[in-house]
């Protein structure tokens, strides 16, 4: 008699798969956002732009509601998450000058963003640095262990996100996740004409000889579903809870899902289940 359990299903484990026909099992480059992705040191940094930018179109004298204009800002800055910052501040500038009002430089905009985030997680990273906040608790569930199993596989492994290199940079290192990119880390510019996440994987490509469906990516926003997608590789959707690290969030889910993801995870605590399906 075989007292084995029976071995779960992908689903039972909160691995939703979408597109259970996916080509699988020939990954040699793996591309992840930062930002929710990996990093949890900047989670509610919606709540801090989009007050901001509401801030900023109630100044230009708009007869819209509060509410009218929270939900207008939101709408924008989720759709452009994932793109560097600037475009979301770009986007403010259009904003202001469609309600008749003069605007300010975009960097401007994002130098007021940065100085109002930096206030609300100052506290995380300075407590990464000095070792009174574990690396672990302020990343994704599993992280660590994840990209430890992938360098282990021999799989390439890029970073790639819309916050600024600088940041970018900073905060990989005070998480101790650095160390598994190497000299594969890229982020925003100030020249941000010179740097997308399509222009990324596009030099995977062309630098690696990785084919398309050779690339596997991460992320919680459009853009880096998209751009992996349209590659020809496979994108896990990474709905993660920044709040309760736990769990799957909806509202994450339902913007992967319409972006093209073809699995659906909260985290990574149920990595070996999804390694394996991969054929990593």
């Amino acid at each position: 008699m075989n007292d084995q359990p029976a071995p779960q299903s992908l689903s039972e484990l909160d691995i939703e798969v979408l597109r259970p026909d996916c080509r699988r099992g020939e990954f040699r480059a793996v591309i992840f956002d930062f930002d929710g992705t990996l990093s949890l040191i900047r989670r509610n940094w919606p709540g801090v732009m989009i007050p901001m930018m509401v801030e900023v179109l109630q100044a230009t004298g708009t007869s819209e509601s509060h509410d009218e204009l929270c939900a207008h800002v939101e709408e924008f800055v989720m759709r452009l998450n994932g793109k560097q910052t600037i475009y979301q501040m770009l986007q403010l500038v259009d904003e202001v000058k469609a309600r008749g009002a003069a605007p300010r430089e975009a960097l401007q905009y994002k130098d007021e963003y940065h100085l109002r985030l930096w206030e609300q997680m100052r506290h995380r990273v300075e407590g990464l640095m000095s070792g009174e906040i574990e690396a672990e608790t302020l990343t994704v569930p599993g992280s660590h262990r994840l990209l430890e199993q992938l360098r282990r596989r021999g799989v390439t492994l890029y970073l790639a996100s819309g916050t600024d290199l600088k940041y970018v940079q900073d905060e990989a290192r005070a998480l101790r996740l650095d160390q598994f990119f190497g000299d594969h880390i890229y982020a925003a510019l100030d020249d941000y004409q010179n740097f997308s996440k399509q222009m990324i994987i596009e030099r995977i490509i062309h630098d690696t000889g990785v084919a398309g469906h050779q690339l596997l990516g991460f992320g919680d926003g459009y853009v880096e579903i998209e751009e992996v997608r349209r590659a020809g590789g496979l994108a896990i959707g990474v709905a993660s809870d920044e709040q309760r690290r736990e769990g799957v969030n909806a509202w994450k889910r339902n913007r992967l899902i319409r972006a093209g993801a073809d699995v659906i995870i909260g985290d990574y605590r149920q990595q070996d289940a999804l390694l394996d399906w991969l054929g990593i």
